[in-house]
């Protein structure tokens, strides 16, 4: 499922004092299947470009289309557009109420008219998605599991409802270094398993490096840069002039490229820089 979005504009509290131009002129495509970062500091309108993504909020101008369906248009189903774009906002586990596991991944398949063993099978598919044992977790408590178990639960009461884009804002954000990767592994098994296309906002500019396809890059509400990964974090000095930073294994070779005669290393990744690494031993032997 494809989304292109077309000269968006969104100002808060137009009129008044505190009125905010959130979207200026907004228009991105995203592809089936892709992976896409979104990255800014806070205020650059990150997190308004995605509620516009699933209907959440209305343009004041532009359109947004889902797989080629107007969603602006005041006839759209948004009950529809909202089951097929998944938005898990950050801290998701603040909202799950369920008595048992099984109970909250099933709260919204069951509100889409899913029942019976199809209800079963799907609510089994989401949790193990996540990479969470269904038998061993499904009549759990989901208030008695770890910070990190909990935030997969309530992703895969997303994924229950067989979204085909799934949003994710700041989903590694609270979480210890064990569960960071797993929640990461889990973004990856998802877009490649389920071929769900996944538009992923984080401040961590090594977790964007290493997942995403393509990086955006916001600032005032307006969309500054746009490429691949290495494309984008190139341009450490524009990227400094607004407040962001370059992945730290970058910045870590770099440092040592000017200490070290003869290495040079442009690594975005650990695992790339483990290799740059290895080959300048080899060629040192």
């Amino acid at each position: 499922m494809s989304i292109e979005i077309k000269n968006l504009k969104y100002v808060y509290n137009p009129g008044l004092p505190g009125e905010t131009v959130a979207l200026d002129d907004v228009s991105l495509t995203i592809s089936e299947g892709e992976m896409v970062g979104i990255i800014g500091h806070t205020g650059s309108g990150k997190s308004t470009l995605l509620q516009h993504m699933n209907g959440l909020l209305k343009p004041d101008s532009g359109h947004v289309f889902v797989d080629g369906e107007c969603i602006t248009d005041d006839k759209t189903d948004l009950v529809d557009i909202r089951r097929r774009v998944g938005l898990v906002f950050q801290y998701p586990e603040y909202q799950l109420f369920e008595e048992t596991v099984v109970d909250d991944v099933a709260f919204g398949p069951k509100n889409l008219g899913i029942e019976g063993e199809e209800l079963k099978k799907t609510v089994r598919e989401a949790i193990e998605i996540v990479g969470l044992d269904y038998e061993e977790i499904k009549d759990s408590s989901p208030f008695e599991l770890s910070g990190g178990m909990k935030r997969r639960v309530a992703i895969a009461g997303v994924i229950a409802m067989r979204p085909s884009v799934l949003i994710l804002d700041e989903p590694t954000a609270g979480l210890d270094p064990t569960a960071h990767r797993d929640i990461l592994s889990m973004i990856r098994r998802i877009n490649e398993e389920k071929e769900i296309t996944i538009i992923l906002v984080s401040h961590n500019m090594g977790d964007i490096a290493k997942m995403c396809d393509r990086v955006i890059v916001m600032e005032n509400g307006k969309i500054v840069l746009e490429g691949r990964p290495r494309e984008i974090f190139t341009q450490d000095a524009l990227l400094e002039s607004m407040g962001l930073d370059v992945p730290p294994a970058l910045d870590i070779m770099r440092k040592i490229s000017k200490s070290i005669d003869g290495f040079t290393s442009s690594a975005l990744t650990l695992d790339e820089a483990a290799e740059d690494i290895k080959e300048f031993m080899k060629r040192k032997k």
